[in-house]
């Protein structure tokens, strides 16, 4: 009896092992992928580049719920579709909440403990998952590497810590884990906070960015504020923080109540922070969403549109951005029949979504920006004669080597001091952000106050990109 126990037992560790060795079957395993190139501050402290020095303009797209709503199969195809239209970077939340479960219905935490992450050892075969929560965090993080995708991550999202959920010891045990875990993938951004002022729970903020600054050095760090404020008011100067994050929000002139009072000129916000020190970059990480209700919570208000959404794109880069995310009310939360709690009179399918008008026309910007000469962008309102307006009138500028940009929402006329530019000849165009087509205008000599008068009538989203390209620089 002794031997016959002896050798059930003994069969019974070989199998076991065996079953920690069978790997997940070939479909649900994305490989590693080390080809994204790290990420890095320019050495001007203005932008982002890959480890090579190449410019890096960060296009984003608010995913939250990407890990703990799709399944492997619907995030490949978000991911693809993002990809294919110039997108980027992928906001996402790692936990949207403390008793979340994966589409899968794998739960992330024990007992809702950020500090106790459910792991499964091995995948054993009689299971009908064969992975857990995190190892499908993984998939999609190595899934987007492969296409070309950094993941911007929110460690927990910011409710969760203000109403107790996470303490400062959790946030501690819950962070070096985080780090160690992902500081080996490539194509990783830390987005600490998550629509949270940094007076709220400061300590805890601060614990986690140190250690994700510790244990995962070779990651960029920013924090993900409350809407209509700025990383930059708490942090700027902690040593973990390595570029600002602004949430402009999602509210009318007339409905904010910040004490800033911004209401939609995000360009402000951006403004406020080039001027800091010690410099650092800046981004518009979350400005209205497109088909998001005008303040969020009554959903009898009008929806923000692609017009909209282009004004904070242009106004957020010109100011002085870095890059700019872009977000859908619908995507964002990844809106699906039968969602648990949908959210902000959400009105499609995120799939649906997908095609929006303004999500297809951001990488028209992107594509403005990386054909000039880019490190050496500067915003600069002179090159605009007289006043440049207020509100929808405004009309914001920028320039680099041998050019300058102009952008008007709403296609008024307005005058350049073509000076600014150099003493050459100037030659201009308007870039449609509509569709990303050019049509030149004329040359002019550089010298002189030159009014320019967009295609089309004066009518809000009749939007324009004044381009100046010089031939030669003034002293």
């Amino acid at each position: 009896m002794k031997w016959f126990k002896y050798i059930l037992s003994l069969w019974a560790a070989l199998l076991l092992l065996a079953c920690q060795s069978t790997p997940a079957p070939e479909e649900q395993v994305a490989e590693i992928s080390d080809g994204l190139p790290a990420l890095k501050v320019s050495e001007n402290h203005r932008f982002l580049v890959q480890e090579n020095g190449d410019p890096f303009f960060w296009l984003g797209d608010t995913g939250w719920l990407l890990f703990s709503t799709l399944d492997r199969e619907e995030a490949d195809r978000y991911l693809s579709h993002r990809a294919e239209h110039g997108f980027n970077v992928i906001q996402v939340m790692v936990l949207h909440e403390l008793d979340l479960a994966n589409a899968y219905g794998d739960s992330a935490l024990v007992r809702q403990d950020v500090s106790q992450p459910l792991l499964t050892p091995g995948n054993e075969p009689t299971d009908s998952i064969a992975y857990d929560f995190w190892d499908h965090v993984d998939y999609i993080i190595d899934l987007a590497a492969e296409k070309g995708l950094y993941m911007a991550l929110v460690p927990v999202w910011g409710s969760n810590v203000k109403s107790g959920g996470v303490n400062r010891s959790q946030a501690d045990v819950y962070s070096k884990w985080l780090a160690e875990r992902y500081k080996d993938r490539s194509n990783i951004i830390w987005l600490n906070g998550g629509d949270i002022k940094g007076t709220d729970s400061t300590a805890v903020w601060q614990v986690m960015g140190e250690n994700l600054d510790r244990y995962d050095p070779n990651h960029l760090i920013t924090f993900h504020p409350f809407g209509r404020s700025k990383s930059s008011t708490w942090f700027h100067d902690a040593t973990w923080l390595d570029f600002n994050m602004v949430q402009t929000g999602h509210r009318r002139y007339d409905q904010d109540d910040s004490e800033l009072a911004y209401g939609q000129d995000n360009w402000k916000y951006i403004r406020d922070d080039y001027q800091l020190t010690p410099v650092k970059p800046t981004v518009d990480a979350e400005p209205s969403y497109e088909n998001i209700p005008q303040g969020l919570h009554d959903f009898s208000q009008p929806r923000w549109l692609a017009p909209d959404i282009r004004r904070y794109a242009y106004w957020a880069v010109f100011a002085g951005g870095f890059g700019f995310t872009y977000g859908h009310n619908a995507v964002m939360q990844m809106h699906h029949p039968g969602a648990k709690a949908p959210n902000f009179g959400v009105e499609m399918n995120w799939w649906d979504a997908l095609d929006a008008p303004a999500a297809l026309q951001m990488k028209y910007l992107k594509e403005l920006i990386l054909s000039r000469s880019y490190l050496d962008r500067v915003p600069d309102q002179s090159i605009i004669a007289g006043e440049a307006g207020e509100k929808y009138d405004y009309v914001i500028a920028t320039r680099g080597d041998h050019y300058a940009l102009a952008y008007t929402y709403n296609g008024r006329t307005f005058e350049v001091d073509l000076a600014k530019l150099g003493r050459g000849e100037i030659k201009a165009s308007w870039f449609n952000p509509r569709d990303g087509q050019a049509e030149v205008i004329d040359s002019y000599p550089g010298e002189g106050i030159v009014a320019f008068d967009p295609p089309g009538g004066v009518a809000d989203g009749n939007d324009w990109v004044l381009v100046l390209d010089a031939q030669a620089t003034g002293d």
